[in-house]
């Protein structure tokens, strides 16, 4: 037997698996895309059933394309798209409603007819390190059981259980057995008390979410379950739980304080590993659970944008100006410098630092000369500015990094991470393998099974491919990111 590690990456728009070998190189990987539903402005949903039977037909794949046999595979782990909130039937695994994406707006109005509430508001990021914000489960949870008929009232009997993905794709891979959740995924929901690491009773009663519907908390290295044996010829272990970004953070080996990471997917996160004390930001960022091993916390602060790849999309399918997402670079490099367009993709609000829900998106500073080019330049270069507004946050909180390690799609784009480099005046690191979410789950799952030894040895596995250097001076980057600040300015509405 060989201990080869499957790992489960559930997204916002498509679900991976990949088999890893002990020594972190992808042996296979199987990808599907799945459809996204917008009811009404500001909402986002997913089918359940088609995120479960994705994840289940990307793993069988993925164990075909790597052309072992099942009994090689020694381990799962799970990666997923965080605060997607799914409530479902406690004995048929029904879902009650749609799962309402992470991405989904629907609660802002509940969220800023409390924002004035400063005994609620410092409560919740005192004990969440969050913000009030619709990003966050519990007021996703609190609207399923408000407007799905009978939902509260079944809730209140114990017939209805709550889960972050990971937590659903457990239940449904052991077939009900386990209901349980990393302190990752539960310190994303808006309920769980990152101090005490136990779900919140007064965060419960506030928005009256029963208690009964909470999975159990565990490490994000641990025993959540094994998968039955139908689902890939034998019982498989999962070993390895964390939220997408933080599984990028591990993925990308930060493991020392002061250590930083920005991942470019639908959105774009970036997280600073702040060590074993929460820091709590006076920059509207979030603090967060960046793993725990062991029963010992690691913290880290946060910055969240809800657009990034998602953006490039929006020029593929919105617009048309593209046929695929690589074409974004050759177009990009054909653009006039310094042409003065600027593209603001607050297409669902904009996330940190500002959080302002009601914000829509705009292509400001349009002339004759615009072109396509200069379009898809402006639309790549908002997700390295609003990097910089992470990173602007993050030094004002006393923590700004000096380097930044890079993964998602986007980072394979080199005029991307060049610019990305030059606006923030930092180096960008690029690692051999950018899919670091999986790699997380596959070094969580690892560790728990004992194919790694420690973080040393993961540290170990993580290689370095480019290193991106800043060209532009102080002067020309401080320049183009007040003009960026400037139309940031013009679309916001709070």
């Amino acid at each position: 037997m060989k201990d080869y590690i499957l790992a489960i990456d559930q997204g916002t728009t498509s679900s991976r698996a990949l088999v890893f070998a002990p020594d972190g190189h992808v042996k296979a990987m199987a990808q599907q895309e799945f459809a996204q539903s917008y009811p009404q402005d500001g909402w986002v949903e997913h089918d359940p059933e088609q995120l479960w039977q994705s994840v289940v037909d990307t793993m069988r794949d993925a164990v075909d394309e790597a052309n072992i046999s099942v009994e090689d595979i020694a381990t799962i782990g799970i990666t997923n798209q965080r605060e997607t909130t799914i409530v479902w039937d406690k004995q048929t695994g029904e879902p009650v409603y749609p799962a309402i994406v992470w991405q989904d707006r629907r609660t802002a109005a509940y969220c800023q007819a409390h924002h004035d509430d400063r005994a609620l508001t410092n409560y919740i990021t005192q004990t969440t390190g969050l913000l009030l914000d619709p990003y966050f489960s519990a007021t996703k949870i609190a609207w399923i059981l408000d407007n799905v008929e009978n939902a509260r009232t079944r809730a209140d009997n114990g017939e209805l259980l709550f889960g972050t993905v990971d937590t659903y794709l457990i239940w449904r891979l052991t077939g009900g057995k386990s209901h349980v959740t990393d302190a990752t995924n539960a310190s994303r929901t808006m309920l769980f008390d990152i101090n005490n690491q136990q779900w919140d009773k007064r965060l419960l009663e506030t928005f009256d979410i029963p208690a009964s519907m909470l999975p159990t908390v565990q490490d994000c290295a641990s025993e959540f379950g094994k998968t039955e044996s139908s689902l890939l010829g034998k019982a498989v272990p999962i070993q390895g739980v964390a939220g997408d970004q933080q599984a990028a953070l591990i993925g990308q080996a930060c493991f020392e304080k002061g250590m930083a990471k920005s991942t470019y997917g639908t959105g774009c996160f970036m997280i600073l590993n702040t060590g074993d004390e929460p820091m709590i930001s006076t920059n509207r960022l979030l603090t967060t659970v960046g793993y725990r091993l062991n029963g010992k916390v690691t913290y880290a602060l946060e910055g969240s944008i809800f657009m990034a790849g998602a953006t490039v999309q929006w020029l593929r399918d919105g617009l048309k100006l593209i046929t695929d997402a690589a074409e974004s670079e050759k177009l990009a490099e054909k653009a006039r410098k310094d042409n003065g367009v600027f593209l603001v993709p607050a297409f669902t609000g904009l996330g940190a630092p500002y959080w302002d829900p009601d914000a829509r998106g705009a292509i400001l500073g349009l002339t004759r000369d615009t072109g396509i080019s200069e379009i898809v330049a402006a639309g790549l270069q908002s997700v390295c500015f609003q990097t910089k507004d992470l990173q602007k946050a993050m030094e004002n909180d006393g923590a700004r990094p000096v380097a930044l390690r890079v993964d998602g799609g986007m980072a394979e784009n080199d005029w991307v991470m060049a610019f990305l480099a030059d606006i923030l005046g930092a180096e960008v690191q690029r690692p051999e393998i950018t899919e670091t979410t999986a790699v997380g789950a596959a070094f969580l799952a690892g560790l728990q099974s004992g194919i790694y030894k420690s973080l040393h040895t993961l540290s170990e596995c993580w290689r370095c491919e480019h290193v991106f250097e800043p060209r532009l001076s102080k002067s020309e980057r401080d320049s183009a990111y007040k003009r960026w600040q400037d139309a940031v300015a013009r679309i916001r509405c709070n």
